[in-house]
């Protein structure tokens, strides 16, 4: 396989790291000082970073002194994810979290919250948000124990599947609740406003979106309402934060939130016309191939399918050896593959294997046809298998 171009479908893991994000890195290295300092060397970094603040504000129709840069999205998962706020001075108990069922498990683990104290909202067998029951759940929500806390992804990382988030925001609110979504894989394939969707924070990943690992960012809507802090230290960024902001990565995040916000509905009508022919085409090759959420809105770039009698793993390890990069769903489990707990909450047997393919800016129509000829014969082993047996 040494000589074997691969081909690689899996951008809802980590999308490739894009030319502009790269070359704002390597300039970022060239700064030496420390953004705390005030030197001119200091001065430099701090105002790289200031304008990031801003670039990162811009994809979400934010305030750039609203966002707080991050580790990544399960850091600030675990910021915001906590039974301590404050509002101003005051402190402000949240007394149960409540998370989708198919949330990321970055925030499906609940964050700071103890266990029994975090209440998964059911999903409906269309992989949607169950908004009766999220209303049920926040009627019947002790206020005697603090606020409730609700977190919704706006678009599921492995089906794709886009959520009512703006609905479930005004019976969260309604309910005097906090409300969080996170909006990692919507990022740069839909068009963001934290306004818009009235959420009180969002969580967003930098290399999801052609920027760089190791960067990401908690964003509010105001500065009263504030999580606890969770790492304590030098007080950066205005003490939500503390430690040496990670610059270079940063600098990255920026320039890919630049382009994210540009061009935007080219990209996608492009994106999906690829997807949608492949789509066709899998179904021509195998027909009781299931593809997950087809008739739901979801991200331009994702396909989630079941070749029933092909395992995930084996699915996997089939495409890999074909030259072709795709996952059975989340690539953030320390490389488990194992029954997605999203078909399952959607009602399907947890032993139905599925995997993922997740589209770019890059992907070609080669890259495409590529996979639909794998796909072609790994369907056909499987049929022979089936036979066999």
């Amino acid at each position: 396989m040494s000589g074997r171009k691969r081909t690689y479908l899996d951008w809802n893991a980590t999308a490739p790291l894009s030319a502009a994000a790269r070359e704002s890195v390597l300039s970022a290295l060239d700064l030496q000082g420390n953004p705390s300092s005030v030197h001119g060397e200091g001065r430099a970094v701090r105002a790289l970073i200031d304008g990031a603040r801003r670039d990162v504000a811009a994809l979400v129709g934010a305030e750039p002194a609203h966002v707080i840069f991050t580790s990544g999205a399960t850091e600030a998962a675990n910021m915001v994810l906590t039974p301590d706020f404050r509002m101003g001075r005051t402190p402000l108990s949240v007394g149960r979290l409540y998370v989708s069922a198919i949330e990321h498990p970055a925030v499906r683990e609940g964050g700071r919250f103890d266990r029994e104290n975090v209440t998964e909202i059911p999903v409906t067998p269309a992989g949607l948000v169950d908004l009766d029951a999220l209303k049920a759940l926040l009627e019947a929500h002790d206020r005697a124990a603090g606020l409730p806390m609700v977190a919704i992804m706006l678009a599921n990382n492995e089906t794709g599947i886009v959520q009512p988030v703006r609905q479930a925001a005004d019976i969260v609110h309604k309910a005097g609740g906090i409300f969080v979504v996170d909006a990692v894989q919507a990022a740069g394939r839909l068009p963001l406003s934290i306004i818009e969707l009235d959420a009180d924070f969002m969580i967003l990943s930098a290399h999801k979106l052609s920027g760089p690992k190791g960067a990401g960012a908690l964003v509010s809507r105001g500065e009263v309402l504030m999580p606890k802090v969770l790492i304590h230290g030098g007080g950066q960024e205005k003490g939500h934060r503390s430690g040496t902001e990670n610059a270079t990565a940063i600098a990255g995040f920026a320039a890919a939130a630049r382009e994210a916000t540009g061009g935007l509905e080219e990209r996608t009508a492009a994106i999906l016309r690829l997807r949608d022919g492949m789509e066709a085409r899998m179904t021509e090759l195998a027909g009781d191939v299931i593809i997950h959420g087809r008739d739901v809105s979801r991200l331009c770039n994702t396909t989630f399918f079941s070749l029933p009698g092909l395992k995930s793993e084996t699915g996997q390890i089939a495409f890999d050896l074909e030259g072709i990069a795709i996952s059975a769903g989340s690539a953030c489990s320390s490389g488990k593959v194992g029954a997605s707990h999203v078909l399952t909450a959607m009602g399907f047997d947890a032993g139905l294997g599925a995997l993922r393919v997740s589209l770019g800016s890059t992907t070609t129509e080669t890259d495409v046809e590529r996979f639909l000829e794998a796909f072609g014969r790994i369907a056909g082993r499987r049929r022979q298998g089936v036979a066999a047996a």
